[in-house]
């Protein structure tokens, strides 16, 4: 601690507490130890940036695993430290939430983040990116199925190198906001996510009622764009027939996940194909969706590459 300060094992406790502002102090103190050791792994520039930036994030969802707040600084090095060393190992395909910086465990990214009140800080911090970085940033850490830079960039139609820009502009931003101890209050993150996925689940009961298009008029905008050929299809014919026609053979899609802000959600889809035609449609699929006063102006679906086939190319489609 600085002459005078506060200990950091009492800034601790309140970060555990889900204090922001003491979480963003023991940061603030701590910096240039923890780019020191960045610097000595992999030298000046902008990875040993990342590296720092890296840790701020990791600590925001785990600084409740310390078990002695008394040597926080420590346990910060310790992430900057693997968190470096994960670079050096895969350095073309570094996660910049790194589940190896700490012992991994069981729970999911959204999972640790609901184990303390922080969770909405970070969607808060999530809501000011722009929304490119945005989508990006909720699929590489909050989806299930969607998340190296590979499938990102297929299920968002645009280059790797992009997604990778966007990530990297989405870590420093998060990471700033973070230093700069922004502790107002924020929404209720769960909120948004339950809300969502109530709304997933009413609609494909809704659909399998033969009620899809009264979901469409009531909850998408007339002008919708589904986007994934070379041209967008505009209005919401085109989704009705395309709901109509799967159901008609058949299909079925189950909710396995949900990922939303205040204006994108992200639904992750299981499909059950008919016994006579099991390949009817690909195993699972994603829709990606913009709002716009609440209402979805712009959709993609995307399926996502099952686990050991080649590598993913752009699949977006308009029915599944």
């Amino acid at each position: 601690m600085t002459p005078g300060g506060t200990p950091d094992a009492e800034l601790t406790l309140d970060a555990q507490s889900g204090d922001v502002a003491a979480l963003g102090l023991l940061l603030a103190r701590h910096q240039a130890g923890m780019r020191a050791v960045a610097l000595s792994l992999l030298g000046h520039g902008a990875d040993a940036d990342d590296a720092v930036q890296d840790a701020a994030l990791v600590a925001l969802r785990r600084i409740g695993d310390v078990r002695d707040p008394a040597a926080v600084g420590p346990w910060l090095r310790m992430i900057v430290r693997n968190a470096c060393r994960t670079r050096l190992r895969a350095a073309q395909d570094t996660r910049f939430l790194d589940e190896a910086a700490l012992p991994s465990t069981d729970a999911t990214p959204e999972q640790a983040l609901e184990r303390h009140v922080l969770r909405d800080w970070v969607w808060h911090a999530i809501e000011e990116l722009p929304p490119p970085v945005r989508m990006a940033v909720m699929l590489r850490h909050f989806s299930s199925g969607v998340t190296s830079y590979q499938e990102i960039a297929a299920a968002c139609a645009v280059p790797v190198g992009t997604i990778r820009s966007r990530l990297s502009q989405g870590r420093a931003r998060m990471a700033e906001a973070l230093l700069a101890t922004a502790d107002s209050a924020h929404g209720d993150a769960a909120g948004l996510i339950a809300a969502s996925r109530r709304e997933a689940l009413e609609t494909l009961e809704a659909a399998a009622r033969g009620e899809f298009a009264e979901v469409l008029a009531e909850r998408w905008s007339p002008k919708v764009a589904l986007l994934g050929g070379p041209h967008p299809v505009v209005g919401r014919e085109f989704l009705l027939r395309g709901m109509e026609g799967d159901l008609e053979a058949g299909v079925r899609q189950h909710l396995a996940h949900v990922v939303a802000s205040r204006d994108i959600a992200i639904w992750e889809m299981d499909i059950a194909n008919p016994a006579e035609n099991p390949e009817h449609c690909p195993p699972a699929v994603t829709w990606l969706m913009s709002l716009d006063g609440g209402r979805v102006d712009r959709l993609r679906l995307y399926h996502p590459r099952p686990p050991g086939t080649a590598s993913p190319h752009p699949r977006a489609s308009g029915t599944t």
